[in-house]
């Protein structure tokens, strides 16, 4: 054996150690947390909750929504662009249901109408919501989450145990057995590449992280306030991260609860996975704040493409012994991948699906250039132009589309619709109804 071909064998030799010791700490990183102490108070709280579109298995995801023992007042807030989303029938036959059971149910929907320029539709659908919130403490939840009824009371008691805590979020798990190529790539992007890395992150970081991942998250109003409220996000395309990355430069903390949410999806195309792919490495590349966790997440990728360019080069001077070790690190980042997939709580990998793990990695790069390249991804039904910074390409920010205008619904005078439009003179007087007849939340 050559010294060139010694030299190539010795660094897939390093790689392979290297994937051996990152997997290790990424599987000890995963291993359970205990629960957070009970306050010896629960604060009021209202839970919003963004919905575009149908998800899967929507109707049981809004159930779920509204089935928790939180044991202080909540109330949820199920937040639609408009009337005709195909969502909103659900919604409000889940709050019926809920009510016909004779079970506690503080739920309202809202319709948020059109993001002005500027502004997501998600972020647009937070603002309106928070103006009709009546909670001490702001949760927000993503339409695709169905936590179990004690996630909302393990995130709250997160929050309220960690001194100068902002916001508290829970991380999430692909749960669903993937049966398509598309489910597979989601849930090993969600549970073997990011979930791992943040649980990494956080536990070096003892329970917190520089930025918040929201699909299940609460927030104090203390925080909010002093950030500028939901407003300071305008012109970013990931809300979350920013604004938990602005409330850890105002001297608060954004905690992890110790307990996972599962995030739904089952059935999606290739095609679809395709567009969430080049979504989210858009939000890792312009949410991010942490260069830290950023070089944790390439470790994985990097490794699979350094052994695949080193078997590569082996094979083509015809040396086996480096081709060989040269292979084992791509496929043993794939492999592990899958493991701490499953780990985290992921659904089995049916045959169909087993060589998914290499296909994400194989792809990244051109997943990664297509995000550089176009500057354009499609979210929930919109299409948004990114800058350089994969930010929002705007020249202005939002314009102020003014406070929701509300009006009531429901027989027994529980308000159930809010609408949220311009400042016309009918619509001042729903609003001076709605001031005058609205319900209030507990003041703390």
């Amino acid at each position: 054996m050559g010294a060139q071909e010694m030299l190539l064998a010795g660094a897939a030799a390093l790689l392979l150690a290297e994937l051996a010791r990152s997997h290790r700490a990424l599987r000890r990183a995963l291993e359970r947390r205990p629960p957070p102490p009970e306050p010896a108070h629960y604060p009021s709280l209202t839970v919003i909750r963004p919905i575009k579109g149908l998800d899967t298995g929507a109707e049981a995801n809004l159930r779920a929504a509204l089935d928790n023992d939180y044991p202080g007042w909540v109330e949820t807030l199920f937040v639609f662009d408009d009337a005709g989303e195909p969502a909103l029938e659900p919604a409000r036959r889940a709050i019926a249901e809920r009510r016909a059971a004779g079970r506690p149910c503080e739920a309202r929907i809202v319709i948020s109408g059109e993001p002005p320029t500027g502004r997501t539709g998600k972020l647009h659908a937070m603002i309106a919501a928070v103006r009709e919130a009546r909670g001490a403490l702001l949760a927000f939840a993503d339409s695709d989450t169905r936590a179990d009824p004690k996630a909302l009371r393990t995130l709250v008691a997160t929050l309220l145990a960690a001194p100068r805590a902002g916001s508290a979020f829970a991380p999430v798990v692909a749960v669903e057995e993937p049966a398509t190529l598309g489910d597979a790539g989601y849930a090993l992007l969600l549970n073997g590449l990011y979930g791992p890395v943040a649980a990494a992150t956080e536990r070096r970081n003892g329970g917190e992280l520089p930025f918040v991942m929201g699909q299940y998250s609460v927030y104090t109003r203390e925080a909010l306030a002093a950030i500028g409220g939901l407003e300071c996000a305008e012109g970013q395309l990931v809300d979350d991260m920013y604004l938990g990355a602005r409330i850890k430069a105002a001297g608060f903390r954004n905690v992890v609860a110790p307990r996972r949410v599962p995030i739904i999806q089952r059935g999606l195309s290739l095609g679809g996975f395709w567009r969430l792919y080049v979504r989210w490495l858009a939000f890792s590349r312009s949410g991010l704040p942490a260069l830290e966790f950023k070089l944790r997440a390439a470790v994985l990728p990097i490794l699979f493409w350094l052994g695949l360019v080193v078997a590569i080069v082996a094979l083509s001077r015809g040396w086996p012994v480096p081709a060989a070790l040269g292979a084992l690190v791509p496929l043993g980042v794939a492999s592990s991948t899958g493991i701490l997939h499953r780990t985290i709580g992921g659904g089995r990998l049916g045959w169909r699906v087993r060589a998914a793990p290499f296909l994400l990695l194989l792809v990244a790069p051109v997943v990664a250039a297509s995000v550089a390249l176009r500057r354009e991804i499609e979210w929930r039904g919109r299409r948004y132009r990114l800058d350089a910074r994969a930010r929002l390409d705007v020249e202005r920010p939002a314009p102020e589309t003014g406070e929701p205008v509300c009006w009531e619904e429901a027989p027994d005078g529980v308000p159930v619709e809010v609408a949220c439009t311009g400042s016309t003179a009918a619509a001042e007087a729903l609003r001076r109804r709605w001031r005058t007849n609205r319900p209030r939340g507990p003041a703390s």
